[in-house]
């Protein structure tokens, strides 16, 4: 299993492109802007793209999802908690961004311990509300892609219409940091790190 992070966007919010090379086969998690850009590291890999997977509903996650979806025909998943969000430009707060107004419909809505296929690896949805109410991590093999739920050394924000700090926190505390201590990070923004690293470094979860 490969991952190739794109930072895209005037926010610079990372899509990852996770793929198996052996049947070119791929999953997109939040193209939040140059859909171009995205499409040619696909054309460029020979890619497939099987799912389109939001971690959740904010707009510097989502531009480029309708260039994505179009020029793959792939679905786009979110969880069910923040299915609204996505399609109300006020509420994903990208009405008030440099990008525009941007609003989607999603093609299916995830829940909570759901299972997807890529070839013969298993993507495991985590609700991790608290940046968001339909929050979620994405955890595939021993990669865990957080959105903006938890970053190197930090966690997203809890100052938004339907953010919660509590929930954050137990989010990061009950279940992501209960996986192994090499268990990789790919956050939504910023570099990657480790679950034991965050356990030793980042102030949220040692406090």
């Amino acid at each position: 299993m490969k991952v190739v992070r794109l930072p895209v966007g005037v926010y610079a919010a990372n899509c990852y492109i996770v793929y198996d090379e052996d049947i070119h086969e791929a999953v997109v998690i939040d193209p939040g802007g140059a859909g171009d850009e995205i499409l040619d590291k696909l054309n460029e890999l020979n890619l497939k793209v099987k799912y389109i997977i939001l971690t959740h509903g904010h707009g510097d996650h989502i531009g480029g999802v309708e260039d994505v979806r179009k020029g793959t025909s792939a679905p786009v998943l979110i969880h069910e908690d923040d299915a609204e969000l996505l399609k109300d430009d006020t509420r994903n707060l990208s009405s008030m961004m440099i990008m525009g107004s941007v609003e989607v419909i999603p093609d299916k809505l995830l829940k909570d311990g759901e299972k997807l296929v890529l070839g013969d690896h298993t993507i495991n949805i985590i609700h991790t509300p608290g940046h968001t109410p339909g929050g979620i991590s994405i955890k595939i093999e021993d990669n865990l892609f957080t959105g903006d739920t938890l970053f190197a050394g930090s966690i997203g924000r809890t100052d938004f219409e339907g953010s919660s700090y509590e929930d954050i926190i137990s989010s990061i505390k009950k279940k992501l940091i209960l996986y192994p201590d090499d268990t990789a990070i790919y956050p939504g923004h910023g570099p990657s790190s480790t679950i034991g690293r965050e356990k030793k470094y980042n102030p949220f979860i040692i406090n």
